[in-house]
């Protein structure tokens, strides 16, 4: 699980790429579970929890960066 310090320190970029390799995950993992083939079903909230993070990230980001334009 993606600690929020750990993702702070990533940048823009890599914020979006990881976000784009968890989203294919999710996606995986849920058709898994919809298959019954799910080994680890806390992944999935694991995973989901940490596109909220990092979607937080980004929105912090964003409103930081037009406060300060």
């Amino acid at each position: 699980m993606a600690k929020t310090e750990d993702l702070r320190q990533k940048s823009d970029d890599q914020l979006a790429e990881e976000l784009t390799t968890l989203k294919r995950e999710q996606f995986n993992l849920r058709f898994q579970a919809a298959t019954n083939q799910l080994e680890a079903p806390a992944r999935i909230r694991e995973v989901r929890r940490t596109i909220a993070k990092i979607k937080t990230l980004q929105g912090e980001r964003s409103r930081s960066a037009e406060a300060k334009a």
